[in-house]
């Protein structure tokens, strides 16, 4: 199939033959895209190592899985971060309020397994 026939079975619409040089920075900057992407999902999971050990640390001393004022300071020094960014502030709270909700998932499970007998991984 052609990159036109391609861009046309992608979009439902005939498309314009694309310039080389458009085709060649299109396919610089996917890259660039595809490399950031690999970042995030090494940073979150980073992260994600960091708060199974506070997990674990909030089981062992019957601490509550969620801590509200963290969460309200950490969504406060993100907005701030994303404004300096340049980046939606609103978008990066909903980001944050996802990822908060999926570590409260976590400490909860760890919490749970460790009144059980559990392993928390």
């Amino acid at each position: 199939m052609t990159t036109s026939n391609t861009n046309e079975a992608n979009s439902g619409t005939p498309a314009k033959e694309v310039d080389a040089d458009v085709r060649e920075e299109l396919t610089r900057l996917r890259d660039s895209i595809d490399n950031i992407d690999a970042a995030v999902v090494h940073m979150l999971a980073e992260r994600f190592k960091c708060t199974q050990r506070v997990g674990h640390l909030k089981a062992a001393h019957q601490l509550p899985p969620a801590d509200p004022a963290r969460e309200a300071q950490q969504i406060n020094r993100l907005r701030g971060l994303a404004e300096s960014a340049k980046l939606d502030p609103a978008f990066a709270e909903k980001l944050l309020n996802f990822i908060i909700a999926e570590v409260i998932r976590h400490h909860e499970r760890i919490a749970d397994d460790a009144l059980n007998g559990g392993t928390g991984e």
